[in-house]
């Protein structure tokens, strides 16, 4: 990769947006692919991306464009941050255009029928690409507003990954390396399902206590659950676990969390949805993740709540009750018992 050569973006929304704008900060010269024309001509006008980060300031060094054929060509870095479920479609059948190339995931999620992780889906369909995900407590608003923040890029690749952090690294972006690539991106996939529960206790009103039981079965459960698929559970205290976790589950600006807030106000799963307008990803990995821990037999309890709130009619009140009136376990699974 050369200097002079453009790093490619693959999504309008707010999350890639937000990573355009950090690159070109950063002196790189960056293509922004997206679908919608009419929203590229926006962005080249307006010099923002008026349907997913009004007001923030798209820089002059991010070049919008919808297509994808010349981007992939020009482009030996590229940055994968469309939506779970349009990934497949969007690359199927570039292979030899992703031959070679550093793809690295932005997208959070699991996809239904394979129960693959994006990276994964990547590998399928680019097997001669070198592919690296990213993940951590990354709100979009707040990367495009300059808050300090920190990530996680994670690929066994190790000179991958320094590329990806020399790309990325800035004066407020601080990017740290990892070898798990699956516990890092399983990490930013499931935390999504846990931010719906704790913004329908927020909308309820439940009391500090409560969040912060919360948060930590979550991590405990999503952790257990990692692990049994192969994971490190040393990730899950890092940027890529703990840290995402609360940042999802405590923030009015992460989308799984207003998804629960509307429906902890009466909302139904479709008006929620709909008045996010973007992807709010745990509601397409909560019935996947809920099939998937019966099918291994991962004890799961507030997954298989939220399904029962969202699928089969119970109420977050009914959910936490049956939490509480379960057999207590082991604080943390992997800390041996005996001795006590």
């Amino acid at each position: 990769m050369t200097e002079q050569q453009p790093i490619a973006v693959l999504g309008g929304g707010s999350f890639g947006t937000a990573f355009a704008n950090l690159l070109a900060e950063n002196g790189q010269r960056v293509r922004q692919w997206m679908r919608d024309e009419e929203q590229a001509e926006a962005i080249r006008t307006l010099r923002e991306n008026p349907r997913y980060l009004k007001g923030v300031r798209i820089h002059a060094g991010v070049e919008p464009t919808t297509d994808l054929s010349a981007t992939l060509a020009d482009c030996e870095m590229i940055f994968v941050a469309v939506p779970s479920s349009a990934l497949r479609k969007v690359l199927d059948g570039r292979s030899e255009a992703l031959a070679g190339k550093m793809l690295v995931s932005l997208t959070k999620g699991i996809e239904a029928q394979s129960f693959k992780l994006m990276s994964q889906i990547l590998e399928e369909i680019a097997p001669k690409a070198r592919i690296a995900v990213i993940s951590g407590p990354n709100l979009a608003r707040e990367i495009a507003e300059h808050e300090l923040t920190a990530t996680v890029v994670a690929s066994e690749d190790e000179a991958l990954c320094e590329s990806v952090q020399q790309a990325l690294h800035g004066r407020t972006f601080r990017v740290y390396a990892s070898s798990d690539r699956f516990g890092v991106e399983l990490g930013g996939a499931l935390k999504n399902v846990y931010a719906i529960i704790a913004g329908m206790a927020a909308a309820l009103g439940m009391g500090e206590n409560t969040k912060g039981m919360l948060i930590t079965r979550a991590l405990a459960e999503m952790t257990r659950f990692a692990v049994k698929l192969g994971a490190n559970p040393m990730t899950f205290l890092g940027l890529a676990g703990v840290g995402d976790l609360i940042v999802t589950c405590s923030s009015p600006k992460s989308r799984n969390y207003q998804v629960g807030y509307a429906l902890g106000e009466g909302l139904s799963l479709e008006d929620a949805v709909a008045r996010m307008g973007e992807t709010a990803e745990g509601v397409n990995t909560l019935k996947v993740l809920k099939a998937k821990a019966d099918e291994l037999q991962v004890y799961m309890p507030l997954v298989a709540g939220l399904n029962a709130i969202l699928f089969g009619g119970r109420t977050l009140a009914q959910v936490i009750e049956a939490l509480m009136s379960g057999e207590p376990k082991t604080d943390i699974d992997f800390i041996p018992t005996t001795g006590f």
